[in-house]
């Protein structure tokens, strides 16, 4: 009887256990505050000195959970509670020093020492969780104390925090948020950067930004959707179903087409940080009635028009002519036959029209614009020098785009529009801070028309494209990348929306991959490449071409050796639709 007992509570007891699930997507409550489960952090080992304590103080600030507990362990306890440290980080080299500083006295007390700690910067966090880059030497003075136990601890933890790369890399999650552009009706990619765990805590931290809008840097060239009177009616949750759901709040007086806008901004913000479908709501509705999940399927290519199409292999300029990549053969018409001495041409992005630069007689060169194939209007506008032309996307629901720019005598950033009987004519881009950079040598404006990759004093720099009324335009705060190792730049182009192929006459950095805000840089094999490399095109899903002293070489990786472009000829610029 005693076994049986037994063998029965046995079986019960498996039964009950059969109905617990071996997972669960964690949920929270509507109207809840998620409070994260506080765990504290070790201690420092025992019997650090104080130059340990520094370093070790550093690489825990790289952990920013439970109000940088992992940070505070090295802070004494009188100064633990009351430190409070800014928002925002300071991005140093992985290699960096702590040392007695030597440029004042140490404390006669030995109970007392004065540590410095020396690295590189790199760059920051902003407050809108944004890198900007920077350079510079990083210098910290630190105070440590020995306790009464005999351990060193910090007396006044810095407000600002520093982080080396790698730790920071291992941290934070870089996310792509993206936000509307209503002149080419395609949602640009604003780069940030948040905590990386908890990891069920993402998709709430990318509502955060997506509801505090663009960052600083591309403030003013994006339509904020969700603008200061929406807001979260809860917490991001996980519905029974596995479902990610988004309770919003004050788009009651929103069109239809704004809410489509927003579902599909923030399930392309989301995408990144979750496989789940999502269900938009507004003030407890759906957003949509006639859509309850959301899939980045569902989507609309809000940015087919920003990729040039396959259809057209690319073009070049050699000898005077242009001519295509994909055959070699010149293009139909004067640009093609030698009427015009061509020293450098851009397609637009739907491939049919057509600006180049022309050798006039006189020796100076100016600008035409037409239709592929037809005569090139002569546009108002010659100099000494005119950079290559970059096009500006067809307005959303265009049909054509009539927008092209260049910049004359290195110096001033010129728009050529397209009037409404047909002629083209020229007005100044305010391009005061990224002129005062340095002579502008080549730009080069994105395929959505909301950034330019300028090279100016020969380095890369990236700004916003900011329209106003009046048709005032203005390239505003510009951003200068890799500043330490990118110099010495001849060319760039946009391998996609949000990263920049770019050429040096560097032998040792020919050709390098960068994203928009500059946090890392990733260098192209030098194989088969004769220094100096003199230009570059780049586009989405297309082989990276480059020139250099002997030809044309393709490649469509960082790693991958260059081949000769197929219909490769000496002293040819190329170029893709753009």
């Amino acid at each position: 009887m005693k076994k049986l007992f037994v063998l029965l509570c046995c079986a019960l007891f498996l039964a009950g256990c059969a109905n617990i699930p071996q997972e669960s997507q964690p949920a929270v409550l509507p109207g809840v505050k998620q409070t994260p489960v506080a765990t504290d952090p070790a201690a420092p080992a025992p019997g650090l000195d104080a130059l340990s304590v520094v370093r070790g103080f550093i690489q825990a600030s790289a952990l920013p959970g439970n109000n940088n507990a992992a940070a505070r362990v090295y802070v004494q306890d009188s100064s633990r509670a009351q430190w409070k440290p800014a928002t925002g980080l300071t991005i140093i080299g992985d290699t960096f020093s702590t040392l007695s500083s030597t440029d004042d006295p140490q404390p006669a007390d030995p109970n007392v020492r004065t540590v410095v700690v020396r690295g590189s910067t790199l760059g920051s966090l902003g407050l809108d969780s944004a890198f900007t880059p920077s350079t510079g030497s990083y210098t910290q003075l630190i105070r440590v104390l020995r306790q009464a136990d005999g351990q060193w601890r910090i007396e006044d933890p810095p407000v600002s925090l520093a982080i080396t790369q790698s730790d920071f890399s291992a941290n934070y999650s870089p996310i792509s948020v993206p936000f509307y552009s209503p002149d080419s009706g395609a949602f640009v990619p604003d780069p940030r950067y948040i905590v990386a765990k908890p990891q069920s805590g993402l998709p709430g931290r990318v509502m955060d930004l997506l509801l505090a809008g663009p960052s600083d840097g591309l403030t003013g060239a994006v339509r904020n959707l969700l603008d200061g009177q929406v807001s979260m009616d809860s917490n991001v949750r996980t519905d029974d179903d596995g479902s990610l759901i988004v309770p919003l709040a004050g788009l009651h007086d929103r069109t239809v087409e704004d809410k489509r806008l927003i579902a599909a901004q923030i399930v392309l913000a989301l995408q990144g940080v979750t496989n789940s479908r999502i269900k938009l709501l507004s003030d407890g509705e759906l957003l949509l009635p006639d859509h309850e999940y959301w899939r980045t399927s569902d989507l609309p290519a809000y940015n087919a028009a920003t990729v040039p199409s396959s259809e057209l292999p690319g073009l070049m300029t050699v000898n005077g002519r242009v001519r295509s990549l994909g055959d070699g053969s010149a293009v139909p018409g004067p640009a093609g036959d030698g009427t015009y001495d061509v020293q450098s041409a851009a397609q637009s992005i739907d491939g049919k029209r057509l600006a180049i630069i022309a050798k006039l007689s006189d020796g100076q060169v100016a600008l035409r614009v037409g239709d592929v194939g037809r005569d090139e209007q002569l546009v108002n506008l010659q100099g000494d020098s005119l950079t290559r032309p970059t096009w500006v996307p067809a307005p959303a629901g265009g049909a054509v785009s009539g927008e092209v720019w260049t910049t004359l005598n290195n110096q001033t950033v010129v728009r050529v529009v397209q009037t409404a009987n047909g002629t083209w004519t020229a007005g100044a881009v305010n391009a005061t801070e990224v002129r005062a950079i340095g002579p502008i040598t080549a730009l080069r404006l994105s395929r959505d028309g909301a950034h330019a990759a300028v090279v100016a004093g020969g380095q890369i720099v990236v700004s916003a494209v900011v329209r106003s009324s009046g048709e005032s335009v203005t390239l505003r705060a510009p951003k200068v990348l890799q500043a330490a190792d990118l110099t010495n730049v001849v060319d760039v182009d946009w391998a996609s929306q949000d990263t920049l192929v770019v050429a040096t006459s560097s032998t040792t950095l020919p050709v390098v991959k960068v994203p928009i805000d500059g946090f890392r840089m990733d260098a192209y094999n030098r194989s088969n490449l004769s220094a100096p490399v003199r230009g570059v095109t780049a586009a989405p899903s297309r082989p990276v071409v480059v020139a250099d002293s002997l030809g044309l070489w393709t490649a469509s990786e960082v790693g991958e050796v260059w081949r000769p472009q197929p219909h490769t000829v000496a002293d040819a610029d190329p170029f893709y639709p753009g």
